[in-house]
């Protein structure tokens, strides 16, 4: 491959505390490394930005604002989209490739989950088929944490995943405090975590209680319990402790929620008309608690995934490492592959860094272990905790303030001189 060739890096999917530390982990592995890496562009709202010819020009930006986005939660310095390319979208696959050679791309990082890699994949296998000196790297980020394989062989976790965990791990205590006093009149709490169809997320909150102290219930999507018995065990536990706390995926079957769905095909339960934290105590409600007083709902949105403020210090620093080993395997000549993050074995927490095929994770879809839901079904196992817990680290974030206000990175929009003909996507016609 010609020396020096330019870069373009874009960012897919739903964001996270972390995915701009992965960005800059691209942008400044790319600098150190003139002789292999030209200007870096940014595709302005992902490929969406890449199919517009909108390429923010990186590589100008004042290096105090890149390190900025080390504490610069979700994915606004260049934007991200639900844009899905598919296989019968031939116009798009064509227009990007495109794109790339109008600019002497010789690299492109894309920085997302599952059907992220997808992407990737499907551009890497076009340009090695039409001979073509362009890379295209992964780079793996999503909060749920379902990239990959259930074994945990292609990637342990992923970026994104340790920072809305420890999100509901120290929120949790928080509400505890909150329905431990107000329970005389308000006895049950119930939390809806994100996650779609999959339980990482409402499981991390057994990391706020692994003596499982609380009167905590912990319903995933994949319980298989129904509204009918999850009453029941909120009764138990009323019975019991007089007060109850019910995590439950958004993913919970609780019924018709008149769904809506994404450019990818998932389904956005926050989006839909019914949640299932309010399906839940509106349940609760009607049948009756076993003791005075109603049920309440808490349904955090997309502070879940945009709270710098309860970031995972290993996470950000994971993050970072997973986009500068993206560019390692770039410029080894490596094509088709994502950078992943590996767990060492033992006791102490230890990662390591390598790459993957593309082909292996493009579309994956990992499963929770059944083997980390409790027999009740209404919590996880302690091999789930000791999986999880290393992953939100012991330290608060440090995050520049001014004027008490958080600083976040703000790039200058210099973008590249569009060269082709405008064009507008397929999906959008």
């Amino acid at each position: 491959m010609a020396k020096a060739s330019h870069v373009i890096v874009a960012q897919s999917g739903g964001p996270t505390p972390v995915i701009n530390n992965s960005l800059r982990g691209v942008i400044e592995a790319c600098r150190e490394r003139p002789d292999v890496f030209g200007t870096v562009y940014g595709g302005w709202h992902g490929i969406e930005g890449v199919l517009k010819e909108e390429l923010l020009n990186l590589s100008i930006q004042d290096p105090r604002e890149v390190a900025l986005l080390r504490t610069t939660p979700t994915a606004g310095a260049i934007g991200t989209c639900r844009y899905k390319l598919k296989a019968r979208q031939q116009e798009d696959f064509e227009r990007v490739i495109d794109v790339m050679q109008a600019h002497d791309v010789g690299y492109f990082f894309y920085i997302g989950g599952n059907d992220s890699m997808d992407t990737a994949h499907k551009v890497a296998l076009m340009a090695a088929d039409r001979g073509l000196d362009i890379i295209a790297v992964g780079v793996p980020k999503t909060i749920d944490n379902d990239v990959g394989d259930s074994e945990f062989k292609l990637i342990d976790h992923t970026p994104g995943y340790g920072s809305v965990a420890r999100y509901w791990a120290l929120n949790l205590q928080n509400l505890n405090e909150e329905n431990a006093g107000s329970c005389p009149a308000d006895p049950v709490l119930v939390l809806q975590a994100m996650g779609r169809k999959i339980g990482f997320i409402p499981a991390a909150a057994r990391l706020a209680d692994p003596d499982r102290v609380l009167p905590l219930l912990i319903v995933l999507a994949e319980s298989g319990l129904t509204l009918e018995t999850l009453a029941d065990r909120v009764s138990d536990m009323l019975k019991e402790h007089g007060r109850a706390i019910v995590v439950v995926s958004e993913g919970f079957d609780v019924g018709e929620i008149g769904a809506q769905k994404d450019s990818f095909g998932h389904t956005e339960f926050g989006a839909s008309a019914t949640q299932a934290g309010q399906a839940v105590i509106n349940y609760l409600n009607h049948v009756g608690l076993a003791v005075p007083g109603s049920a309440r709902t808490n349904i955090p949105g997309t502070d879940q995934r945009d709270s710098m403020i309860y970031a995972s210090t290993v996470d950000l620093d994971e993050a970072y490492n997973v986009g500068r080993k993206a560019v390692q395997i770039a410029a080894d000549g490596h094509n088709g592959y994502m950078a992943t993050i590996l767990r060492a074995p033992g006791d102490i927490y230890h990662v390591t860094f390598d790459r993957v095929p593309l082909e292996q994770v493009a579309n994956s879809e990992r499963k929770f272990p059944a083997q980390w839901i409790s027999a009740s079904r209404t919590d996880v196992t302690d091999d789930f905790v000791r999986y999880a817990r290393p992953l939100i680290g012991s330290d608060w974030p440090s995050i520049p303030t001014v004027n008490g206000l958080q600083r976040f990175a703000r790039f200058e929009h210099q973008f590249a001189d569009q060269v082709l003909p405008a064009y507008v996507p397929q999906t959008h016609r």
